[in-house]
């Protein structure tokens, strides 16, 4: 059943710390107060992704990336250089390098050990840029923007390796997929498209949904994808989870949320619980499903 965190109470009916490192900032003390630590930014945050199994990075409106601790709650690093808000953020896990795009455009690449400027930068687009992805290795980069582009990068030179547009393909999200040249891409058309990164060329379509797909992610074993639509009044708002290997079509949907589901993520596998995904919507709400049931089970 799908399990849901609303802004004033937790209905989560399994131990939330299976998702969590031990010591983790998460924790609640005697009280079930959780710590409480100084803010990353100094305004609205919002990206945010894994960079290694005790450290996050975030992006904001304050125009800076910052990387913080999950166990301590510290702000460790702290990186300027865009000239307008940062979009999203991300980097290949266990990597020291942090990317970043924003509305001012560009996409840049930071050294977590290295100065606080950009050790690379990426110009290219003609709008804000909206999706970012980086392969495993860390060598190559895909960004998408709402200027209808996709574009590939060599990290080390900076340079364009290629870029692909598409009539109305205003992206919304980029996420790769793990050991494959694969990268899916959702965006305001309605779409959920798999792109060869090797040529930069559309390889799959999923079928056209009701709504704006407006997020995306893939399983760790790379068999299925995610994708969260927009909606409102109950309306459109859910999640669908596609396969990517066999019959790539749809698997599932994960209805519930009353208003946009702003973002969705395969959860971490425990051996102790079914494979489960979470969504998050504008509707002040968090939900957890089991992955194979679509909340029903």
């Amino acid at each position: 059943v799908a399990r849901t965190m609303g802004k004033l109470q937790s209905k989560i009916s399994f131990h939330t710390t299976k998702y969590r490192a031990e010591g983790s900032v998460g924790q609640t003390g005697p009280a079930g107060a959780s710590r409480q630590h100084s803010p990353a930014h100094t305004d609205a945050v919002t990206s945010v992704a894994a960079l290694k199994p005790d450290l996050c990075v975030s992006g904001g409106r304050d125009k800076s990336v910052a990387v913080s601790s999950w166990r301590s709650g510290a702000a460790l690093r702290r990186f300027t250089g865009h000239e307008r808000e940062v979009t999203k953020v991300t980097s290949a896990l266990n990597s020291s390098r942090v990317f970043s795009a924003s509305r001012d455009k560009t996409v840049m690449m930071w050294e977590l050990h290295g100065p606080s400027r950009p050790s690379q930068h990426f110009p290219g687009h003609d709008l804000v840029v909206t999706g970012l992805a980086v392969s495993p290795d860390a060598s190559q980069l895909c960004t998408g923007s709402r200027d209808n582009t996709v574009c590939k990068w060599d990290t080390e030179t900076g340079e364009c390796l290629g870029r692909a547009a598409i009539s109305r393909n205003l992206v919304t999200h980029l996420c790769w997929v793990p050991g494959e040249p694969y990268v899916i891409q959702t965006s305001e058309d309605k779409t959920t498209r798999v792109w060869d990164s090797r040529e930069l060329q559309v390889a799959h379509t999923f079928p056209a949904k009701q709504h704006i797909q407006t997020c995306c992610d893939v399983s760790q074993d790379g068999r299925y994808c995610l994708s969260s639509s927009s909606g409102s009044a109950g309306h459109g708002a859910e999640a669908t989870l596609w396969d990517l290997r066999q019959t790539r079509g749809r698997v599932c949907e994960y209805k519930g949320h009353f208003q946009t589901t702003t973002s969705c993520v395969f959860l971490p596998r425990s051996p102790t619980l079914a494979p489960s995904i979470a969504t998050s919507s504008s509707d002040s709400t968090v939900k957890v499903w089991d992955q194979g049931t679509a909340g029903r089970g």
